[in-house]
């Protein structure tokens, strides 16, 4: 069952179900690219890996690559890996001391205003469709 499948009153996808959330190519750039950015300018230390959702720094250097091939494939994701991918996004985005920031743009070809669009509506989707507000 995925989140979008759950009936009023009825338990959402448990958080290692897989659940199929309906994005757009725009949308997917948006996460797949924001997963890119770990590798180029952006850098994480082990308290924030935690706080992203992995187990430290190496699990997520470790598992970007394979969230990031999942993305581009159109595949079902589990919720976990859904808010992980979402957090990982918001942050690269916006930290100009961790992520990308300021240089967002130059490194990926999005505008601010377009990221920010974007991001929004993955964020109501995914909040949707994979419940990833409630671990």
């Amino acid at each position: 069952m995925d989140g979008a499948d759950a009936q009023p009153g009825q338990p959402a996808a448990a958080l290692g179900d897989l659940v199929m959330v309906d994005l757009t190519e725009a949308e997917r750039h948006l996460l797949a690219r924001g997963l890119m950015e770990w590798g180029g300018p952006a850098h994480s230390t082990e308290a924030l890996a935690v706080a992203m959702g992995f187990e430290g720094v190496e699990d997520f250097y470790a598992q970007a690559g394979p969230l990031h091939a999942s993305i581009r494939a159109e595949a079902p994701l589990s919720r976990r890996d859904w808010r992980r991918v979402l957090i990982a996004t918001e942050v690269v985005f916006a930290s100009d001391i961790f992520g990308s920031g300021c240089d967002w743009s130059t490194t990926t070809g999005l505008s601010d205003e377009e990221t920010i669009f974007l991001l929004r509506a993955v964020q109501r989707k995914l909040a949707r469709s994979a419940n990833v507000h409630n671990p």
